[in-house]
Parts: structure tokens; sequence; C-alpha cells
């Protein structure tokens, strides 16, 4: 029984990574605390459903269709709803706000608040070393696993991720080196969104989805910043696991109430001690 709770920790831990990646990246190229990125997270679990269910697709071409079309909602929400507002706090704020219940509002109007379910692409049990774990949340561990090893290869090996990576760290220097710099905000936009889409979709293959589902992942998301630190793929990992694990034994075992307390009281200590978080940079 411990293991299985151990094994559930994980892969919330590894979904609460996606969410977390993207709303990083969001947060250190763009510039903007993307308040929105839970419904963003939601939609993408939505357009999961109606490839996976209404259309018929299957649930691997259907989260792969979702990370594309929700990506290209980022890019458009960045360049209408954002950008005019770059370097106004209030103002991306208050957009954002807005943007929660916009989003909200038509998905309820769409496909009403009743709760959804997306059929899991894989059943029953694999056995490993005697342990005897369900393939579907196995799955996800791996897929999710493999999204973060792609967008460390992304940012490390590729032209686009070294904009990316230049423009976080400096951004007039960056324009004067010849980078676009809107367009990697854009390029942000679009692959922060289609993490959250994919960690949306994943979780739709496990739980019931409803409309309001973000709000919960958004919560977690920026826990994993703050504890594991901004810019950093490993301490976004890092935090992502210990988050899960503290969900996976405690919530189980006493209450997600309880979960929630020790998770806060956990950043906090980790704040005290280092205020970037565990991998952050000054």
């Amino acid at each position: 029984m411990l293991v299985q709770h151990i094994f559930n920790g994980l892969m919330a831990g590894w979904l609460y990574i996606l969410v977390a990646l993207g709303l990083a990246l969001i947060l250190s190229i763009v510039r903007i605390v993307q308040l929105a990125h839970g419904e963003i997270y939601m939609i993408g679990a939505y357009v999961v459903y109606f490839f996976c269910v209404k259309a018929g697709l299957h649930f691997a071409t259907s989260l792969c269709l979702s990370v594309l079309c929700v990506g290209m909602l980022g890019v458009v929400v960045e360049r209408i709803f954002l950008r005019p507002f770059r370097g106004d706090v209030e103002g991306t704020i208050i957009t954002t706000i807005a943007l929660i219940l916009i989003l909200q509002t038509v998905v309820v109007g769409i496909a009403g608040v009743s709760y959804k379910d997306i059929p899991s692409p894989v059943h029953g049990i694999v056995d490993i070393l005697g342990l005897r774990l369900s393939w579907e949340r196995l799955l996800t561990i791996l897929v999710s696993i493999g999204l973060v090893f792609a967008l460390f290869f992304f940012i490390s090996k590729t032209k686009n991720g070294q904009a990316m990576l230049a423009v976080s760290q400096n951004r007039e220097a960056a324009s004067l080196m010849g980078i676009d710099v809107d367009r990697v905000c854009s390029l942000a936009m679009f692959v922060g969104c289609g993490l959250a889409a994919a960690a949306g979709g994943l979780t739709g293959a496990i739980f019931d989805i409803h409309p309001y589902i973000g709000e919960f992942a958004l919560m977690k998301g920026i826990e994993v910043v703050i504890l594991g630190g901004l810019g950093s793929i490993g301490g976004a990992v890092t935090g992502g696991l210990i988050l899960g694990l503290v969900d996976g034994l405690v919530t189980p075992l006493l209450s997600a109430q309880i979960a929630g307390m020790i998770e806060l009281s956990l950043i906090m200590v980790i704040l005290l001690l280092r205020p970037t978080g565990l991998f952050g940079h000054a």
C-alpha cells in the first residue's frame, strides 16, 4: 500500500512539473504572472476529450493535437491580450483574471459543468519486481519525463531554445544581439501553454475533468516554481516530486488539508533558508 501511495505521488508530481515548467517559462521570458495558466491546463484536457471522444481519434493523436491547438491559443492570447500590457503589472493581473472568467465561461457554455471522462489509452496492471502498478499511471509518468527531457534538449541544444534562454537572462542585451524578443515571447507562450495542455490531457485520462480543475493546477504550479526556484528545470523537477510525494503519502493517510499545510510550511522554511528556492538564481 505504501508503494502504491508513493507511485501515485510520483505521478502527481510529474504532472505538477509540466504545469510549473510552462508557468516558469512564461514568467521568466514573457515577464508576466499568467494567472490563467490553470485554465489553459483545463482547456488542454477538454480539447483531448473533444478529439478523443467526439471525433473518435486515438488518445495519442488527440494529445498531440491538444498541445498544438492550445499552444497556438497561448500565442494568440499573448499577442492580443498580454503584449499591450507588457511592463504593466496591474494591467496584466486584471487581464489574466478576466481571461480566467472568459475561458471558464466558454467551456461551461460548450461542454457544460458535468464531469467528463477521457478513455484511457491503456488498461491493466504491470508487474515490476513484484510491484503491481497501473499502466495508465505509469504511462503518464513516462510521457511526462519524455516531455521534460524534450524541453531540456530544446532549450540547451537548439537555436530557438538558446534565444529563449538569452531573453530570460537579459532582454535588452538579447535585443541588441539581434534576437526578435516578440517572437521569442510568442514561442515561450506556445511551449508553456503546450506543456500545460499536455498535463491536462494526461490528467483527463486518469481523473474526470470539469471546467474548474484549473484552479488546483495553477496553485500547484506556483508552489512548485516557488519551491524549486525560477529558471531551473532541475528545480521544477525536484519541487514537483517533493510536493507530489507529500500529496501521495499524506492525503490518503491523513487528509488533503494536512498535506497542503505541510507543503506550505515546507515552502516557507525553504524560502527562509534560500529565498530564491532550491535551485533558483539570485
